[in-house]
């Protein structure tokens, strides 16, 4: 409680000086303000998969397809779309009245550059792009993808939601190397950001974008009609959780998108308050290695590290005893998945006892090399993680430091490959939504890209063989025989270490309506009033 307190006053004092955009009161019924997972302190969505700055790029930018409550791709800037009969050529076509928000026609050349750089990024869309023998403009709204042979897949990689979305962009921005951050914010969406209102890592700001113009379906997850209902939505970073349910009880904001397990029954005994059960997908723990330099190089140190893990230990410090709000999940894909079955026999069955541990790491050969955690204070949802597995690997005879950071300086280092003495890392923690990693091919966690993979560059030519297997199997049940053996293929080579699966609340103002919960916190759509 002390602690709270503190970061309380703290908080609210490093509030107090950020710059704040003068609003007259009589504005406030026509701005939303939001208190978001984490400080936003990257603005694209392209460079990386974390899920704050994917939520910004939902905000200010559209997609061609995006997924419904069902998980089914449909069509978004898209009006729809041919596929040849040997489907080797997608031609999609734009719908009527697309801007971006510098008052541009969204064009087909706009839309094949931002394929283009989120293919070059993006799990899947590598997979994807690296079928397209040409990309061909038909006319402004038009254009075709040729391929070199079948992409099933088409429409759930172009939909897909979180990790790396394609989100379409001018294609002067989306020349911008995919390797390095864009500088500039030209969106496609609703809302439209505010560069003047940003402060790195504290706030941000957006505008309704007049000049959108939304599809007629009713909003359901990421798909339909995306109706800009707020003149202003702000994004108000907190990172003491009691400053943020205090400020949220106040009306100071009006939406809180993660609740501590802690704080949600005296949340929903607050008046004006209303409870929502967040992301329905959940999200899944996870610790990730730097695969490119000492120690965790070393599959077998790796492997040790795996069999350390108690999923308990995890779960409950970021989800609280409700054993309602987490589970235990021993597999490589989120459980209640079609893939997310526990192995047998389970290679995280009963963690081993700390002698056997310290076994395994003097026969896997470490030699006292540094392993250096970065983890994010900031981020109560990862926080706990860095601290318990530097714990758990001291004891295991590991020389670790355990770097805490803001997220914003985790995002940024965990970019690094340089060795831990010139500013680089050995794992970082963090969570990723279920339904982001429920394929062979959509799961960067196990993926074996190497250099052009995701942060900590696992390589494994063995395991990519066995996603073009997965993509190319002809049946349901051989797409399940293939998944089996990815994840064997994963558990073998520990390219990450899943700590369990786990809700986390959301809460907002109870004059709050029109709330769709979903992989994302969609502005859209809400207004006050019934």
């Amino acid at each position: 409680m002390k602690r709270r307190i503190f970061l309380g006053a703290a908080g609210a004092l490093a509030a107090s000086r950020l710059h704040a955009p003068a609003i007259a009161a009589d504005t406030r019924s026509r701005t939303l303000r939001f208190a978001p997972q984490a400080g936003l302190s990257a603005i694209d969505p392209i460079w990386t998969t974390a899920a704050v700055v994917q939520n910004f790029g939902y905000t200010c930018f559209d997609t061609l397809y995006a997924i419904d409550s069902s998980a089914a791709p449909q069509p978004q800037m898209a009006s729809g779309h041919e596929v040849s009969a040997d489907g080797l050529r997608w031609t999609f076509k734009l719908r009527d009245g697309l801007k971006f928000h510098d008052n541009t026609p969204v064009r087909a050349v706009d839309c094949i550059a931002s394929i283009k750089r989120w293919g070059a990024r993006d799990t899947m869309g590598q997979l994807m792009t690296a079928r397209v023998q040409e990309y061909v403009v038909v006319d402004d709204k038009t254009f075709a993808l040729r391929l070199d042979k079948p992409f099933p897949l088409m429409l759930d990689a172009l939909a897909r939601p979180i990790s790396q979305a394609a989100f379409i962009m001018p294609e002067r921005i989306a020349a911008t190397d995919p390797m390095k951050q864009m500088t500039e914010v030209v969106g496609s969406g609703p809302y439209r950001f505010l560069p003047d209102d940003f402060v790195a890592g504290a706030q941000a700001a957006y505008a309704k974008f007049d000049g959108y113009v939304p599809r007629s379906e009713a909003p359901s997850w990421l798909s339909g009609g995306k109706v800009a209902q707020f003149d202003r939505v702000e994004w108000r970073f907190i990172p003491d959780t009691a400053t943020a349910a205090a400020a949220l009880k106040t009306g100071e904001i009006d939406w809180w998108e993660q609740v501590q397990p802690d704080l949600v029954e005296s949340m929903r005994k607050s008046a004006g308050v209303t409870i929502g059960r967040g992301d329905p997908t959940g999200y899944i723990g996870v610790m990730r290695f730097n695969h490119l330099n000492p120690p965790f190089n070393n599959v077998k140190l790796r492997q040790a590290v795996m069999h350390a893990v108690d999923q308990t230990q995890y779960m409950q410090s970021v989800a609280g005893d409700d054993d309602k709000a987490w589970r235990v999940c021993h597999s490589m894909f989120p459980c209640g998945t079609r893939y997310g079955v526990t192995p047998s026999p389970d290679p995280m069955g009963k963690p081993a006892s700390m002698d056997e541990l310290r076994a395994m790491v003097k026969a896997s050969g470490y030699a006292g090399e540094k392993a250096v955690i970065i983890n994010p204070s900031d981020f109560p949802t990862i926080a706990p993680f860095g601290q318990i597995s530097a714990a758990l690997l001291k004891d295991m005879g590991l020389n670790v430091e355990l770097a805490d950071t803001d997220w914003g300086t985790v995002l940024q280092r965990r970019a690094s490959r340089e060795p831990v003495d010139k500013g680089g890392w050995s794992i970082f923690h963090t969570w990723w939504n279920g339904i982001s990693i429920t394929s062979p091919a959509t799961s960067a966690l196990m993926r074996g890209q190497g250099a052009t993979g995701w942060f900590g560059w696992y390589g494994d030519p063995k395991m990519e063989t066995l996603v073009a297997d997965w993509l190319n199997a002809p049946t349901e049940a051989d797409q399940t025989r293939v998944a089996a053996a990815v994840q064997e293929e994963g558990f073998a080579g520990v390219p990450s270490v899943m700590l369990g699966q786990f809700n986390i609340r959301s809460a907002w103002r109870s004059d709050l309506s029109g709330i769709v919960e979903g992989p994302i916190p969609a502005p859209w759509g809400v207004h006050r009033g019934a």
